[in-house]
């Protein structure tokens, strides 16, 4: 069982910046995809952000590419989200989870691929 827990969410202002946290329980050779999704009110869940944890391969929505990147630490039990140049259309919770699926890289942001998750962080921009 692996639990993950986000932090670093808040308030910011539009164009501002900043850093989400995933810390995992175990980070075993098993997870294949550390992942980040939000979820606005009213709207599905999106994924914007993964990382293949092998190999480090990150693959991202196009509404976040080139404002956000995901990375993960050498222990490998923490994965981070930088996310810059903020808009107001980011306002959701964002939530963090972890897949053992060895998939495509075009199944690493779909969520019916992971299988742990995290009890989310609310991030909202303001304008």
């Amino acid at each position: 069982q692996v639990q993950l827990v986000e932090s670093g969410g808040g308030s910011v202002q539009a164009g501002g910046s900043l850093r989400l946290t995933c810390a995992a329980s175990e980070y075993t050779y098993s997870v294949n995809y550390m992942g980040w999704f939000r979820q606005a009110p009213g709207k599905k869940r999106e994924g914007i952000a993964a990382i293949y944890t092998g190999q480090g391969t990150t693959y991202y929505a196009d509404s976040v590419k080139g404002r956000f990147t995901i990375s993960q630490d050498n222990a490998r039990n923490t994965v981070y989200l930088q996310m810059n140049s903020l808009k107001p259309e980011d306002t959701a919770m964002y939530y963090c989870a972890a897949s053992f699926s060895n998939v495509r890289g075009d199944r690493a942001l779909v969520p019916i691929e992971y299988h742990y998750w995290g009890q989310g962080t609310q991030v909202t921009v303001s304008s």
